[in-house]
């Protein structure tokens, strides 16, 4: 197997997006006033979870689907990891004098209905995401990476914001049915502009991966399951 610099770094960069941007924020609705568009509802996740699409876009452009593969999986156990302590921390009995239980419960109690939704969505998307990338990379003859990076994007992003708000959240009582909808159209708009904002900066690192690596991974002869860890 050939030796990367800098994979295992772009690793651990989006591991560490995914598991913050799942225990921070994912059950709170934002509301902010937008020009145009008036009152708009959105999960505070989504602030910086779309940058873990930027990563994958990064992961299978440059190192091909098979390793992207690899990392998705180390996000999802990383994210499991991360939910169980979760649970377990809040569900220990607290000391008589400590008095921000409530308060604790309420930054890292998510249910496991939630937990499992996060991560089935994340799974669904993450996978869609690097399966589109490679597939019209090839299509594409290499060129015209924006195209990959956003259709990609909205792809993934439509997969993970159609699963995760109704799994999560539909009938639970945390936040009415009817805002739901909302939610899921705020969340998937403002990911795929996140990615479009962040283009310029992928074609910058892309660029500089792919130099430095010198790797250009084309996914002709891929078995594109995602039930394997192999190269």
């Amino acid at each position: 197997m050939k030796s990367y610099r800098y994979y295992d770094f772009v690793m651990a960069a989006f591991v560490t997006v995914l598991i913050c941007s799942n225990l921070i924020g994912p059950a709170k609705a934002v509301q902010i006033e937008l020009p145009l568009l008036g009152a708009t509802v959105f999960g505070a996740g989504v602030l910086f979870f779309p940058i873990s699409y930027v990563f994958g876009d990064i992961l299978t452009e440059v190192y091909g689907y098979a390793r992207a593969r690899r990392v998705i999986w180390a996000g999802f156990a990383g994210l499991a990891f991360a939910s169980f302590m979760a649970y377990v921390v809040v569900a220990l009995p607290p000391a008589p004098t400590w008095p921000n239980q409530p308060a604790y419960e309420i930054a890292f109690g998510s249910t496991w209905r939630i937990a499992a939704a996060s991560m089935f969505a994340y799974f669904c998307g993450e996978f869609a995401n690097s399966f589109v990338l490679a597939k019209m990379k090839i299509m594409t003859a290499g060129k015209w990476l924006w195209t990959r990076t956003i259709g990609s994007t909205i792809v993934g992003e439509a997969v993970d914001s159609a699963l995760f708000y109704p799994l999560a959240f539909y009938g639970s009582g945390i936040m009415p049915n009817e805002i739901i909808p909302k939610l899921m159209l705020a969340q998937f708009f403002a990911k795929v502009a996140v990615e479009v904002l962040f283009t310029p900066l992928t074609y910058k690192i892309v660029g500089a991966l792919k130099r430095a690596e010198n790797e250009d991974y084309y996914d002709r002869a891929t078995s594109f399951t995602p039930f394997t860890l192999k190269v």
